[in-house]
């Protein structure tokens, strides 16, 4: 995983970068695109002072940061899809020192994540020079899950997570439920400036296969295991879906996260020959849901016990684990007049 890139300069404020009249997207923002030569679909983004934000605010140990920024990208690349008020959940839990991730996205531009960890298990791997990414998950599931509000029924895909990344777990997802060939890459690093200062930044990319005819399109059965001859495989052989994986693979991490590069500029460096069409991009931001009134709602729904229970120095005192806000409540608006 990169460790760091370095820009020269003083201020770190995003600037207005054009290339030729067209004004690029710029850091949190996801950039649509096509490729009708390969029928390949896909999204990219660069993520900055947004990420930045969420990860700075807990103070995380930095694998734990770097962990919960692919989480990030990976919602935001695939919660934009959405086509339909609700929300994209992505959601891990593992036996590892970093036993949670969660991060979700609302349509149509609000992330928000948050990792649980522990922090005694995370410094013994760093003392034994021992951090990757599938020491520190472990074993569990990923599971991704896409709710529509409450009077629709919810969707959810759960992979196992045993000895892969975040990315390759991904792959298996829409290998195995959505039957969609699909390719991505995920990049984090933090952008040190000549002032010192540091800030996170994350990129990826994401592409499908979706030609219009339905049996270009499908993915081979999965192959069986032993005693299975069947040529079954991870991606269809068509030849425009190959050509894009080998384009995919000569990304490098540095591209998919570098201010100067750009998704614009990345998407031309790939599929200049073939001819890319760039659609309007979409703005993130790093916004919570939680309130005052919601969390007034909840703590309603417990009893006169849970509540005493509650209680701190006079006054219940609730922190959202998402943004670290702090909402204050005096504990008699929640209990029985003759408590």
């Amino acid at each position: 995983m990169l460790e760091s890139i370095r820009v020269t300069g003083q201020d770190p404020k995003p600037r207005d970068v054009k290339l030729g009249e067209f004004g690029h997207a710029g850091d949190d923002h996801v950039v649509p695109f096509e490729v009708s030569a390969l029928d390949v679909r896909g999204r990219t983004v660069q993520l900055g002072a947004m990420l930045d934000a969420i990860l700075s605010r807990h103070a995380y140990p930095e694998p734990v940061a770097r962990l919960l920024a692919q989480a990030c990208v990976l919602t935001v690349l695939l919660g934009t899809s959405l086509k339909f008020q609700g929300k994209f959940i992505l959601q891990t839990r593992t036996d590892g020192p970093v036993d949670m991730l969660v991060a979700d996205f609302s349509t149509p531009d609000a992330l928000r994540a948050y990792a649980k960890f522990d922090a005694e298990r995370v410094a013994v791997l760093e003392a034994e020079g021992r951090v990757d990414e599938i020491s520190l998950l472990g074993s569990g599931v990923l599971a991704l899950t896409i709710d529509q509000g409450e009077h629709m029924q919810r969707y959810q895909g759960i992979v196992a997570l045993d000895g892969i990344t975040l990315e390759e777990a991904a792959r298996v997802y829409f290998r195995q439920s959505e039957q969609i060939p699909t390719d991505l890459r995920l990049a984090v690093a933090r952008q040190v400036f000549a002032g010192g200062e540091e800030r996170w930044r994350a990129g990826g990319m994401f592409a499908q296969f979706l030609p219009q005819a339905p049996e270009r399109m499908r993915m081979p059965d999965l192959n069986g295991g032993d005693g299975d001859d069947s040529e079954g495989g991870d991606h269809p052989q068509d030849d425009a879906w190959q050509e894009l994986l080998a384009l995919l693979a000569t990304v490098e991490p540095t591209e998919l996260i570098d201010p100067t590069v750009g998704a614009e500029r990345l998407l031309y460096r790939l599929f200049h020959e073939h001819g890319v069409r760039v659609f309007e991009s979409a703005a993130v931001a790093d916004r919570c849901s939680c309130s005052q009134e919601r969390i007034e709602g909840m703590l309603r729904g417990f009893t006169a016990e849970e509540i005493q229970d509650s209680v701190e120095d006079g006054r219940i005192r609730v922190e959202c684990q998402f943004c670290s806000k702090a909402y204050d409540f005096e504990p008699a608006d929640f209990l029985p007049a003759d408590t």
